[in-house]
């Protein structure tokens, strides 16, 4: 497959190319700083740079054109402020919807977050304002790409994240207990997503016991 990816220099994003690329796939990664390139062509992913906050749908659906699959992957960053959480965590999430659209290229995979939910209806008690704003942000991705008719879109909303050796077992499902799940289990899962090709399904993710193949293969 040619899978685009963008936020391709983020930790599960470089997994993740480092998975598709060992196995044959060609990887077009997106990011906003040159000095990133060397480290995504060490993946295995062909870097473009391209800055998802300035660029217009056209730029992008030109990228995207003649890929198999759009995952979104990126994201402001911890200790970025409120306005990049909507302009990134929101705002390119949708930027790559319409241009994936444009390009054609049916199947996307959005990278979002257990708690999103949470901030349905505003700022949920006891959490940091600017997680909160994290959480909406995302949260209003997931509901902008979701009922796009020309996309099979996939969300995954992984727990805590961790940098712990990957186990290949996880939990799968809905309205799971907030856990923890390490980066190489998110990337293997989103392999497997891609693989699968779900459309409509979201997801929550954290460790567990399920090989990773059967847990994406009991997604309904």
């Amino acid at each position: 497959m040619r899978i685009l990816v963008a936020g391709a220099h983020g930790q599960v994003a470089r997994r993740l190319s480092r998975l598709l690329s060992a196995r044959g796939d060609t990887v077009v990664g997106l990011i906003r700083n040159p000095d990133h390139e060397a480290d995504l062509r060490d993946d295995g992913a062909e870097p473009v740079v391209l800055d998802l906050e300035s660029a217009s749908v056209d730029e992008l659906a030109a990228v995207a054109r003649g890929a198999d699959a759009v995952v979104f992957a990126a994201g402001a960053g911890p200790g970025s402020g409120e306005a990049r959480k909507h302009t990134v965590d929101h705002g390119a999430a949708v930027l790559l919807a319409e241009a994936a659209e444009r390009a054609g290229v049916r199947p996307y995979v959005l990278l979002s977050s257990m708690g999103v939910e949470q901030a349905r209806e505003g700022t949920p008690p006891g959490v940091d304002p600017v997680m909160a704003v994290y959480l909406q942000a995302k949260l209003r991705a997931e509901d902008e790409v979701l009922p796009r008719p020309a996309l099979a879109t996939t969300i995954l909303r992984p727990g805590g994240l961790t940098d712990e050796p990957g186990t290949g077992r996880v939990t799968l499902g809905h309205g799971l207990d907030f856990g923890s799940v390490p980066r190489d289990d998110v990337a293997a899962v989103l392999v497997a997503l891609l693989d699968a090709r779900r459309d409509g399904a979201v997801v929550e993710l954290v460790s567990g016991d399920t090989p990773i193949t059967e847990a994406v293969a009991q997604v309904a």
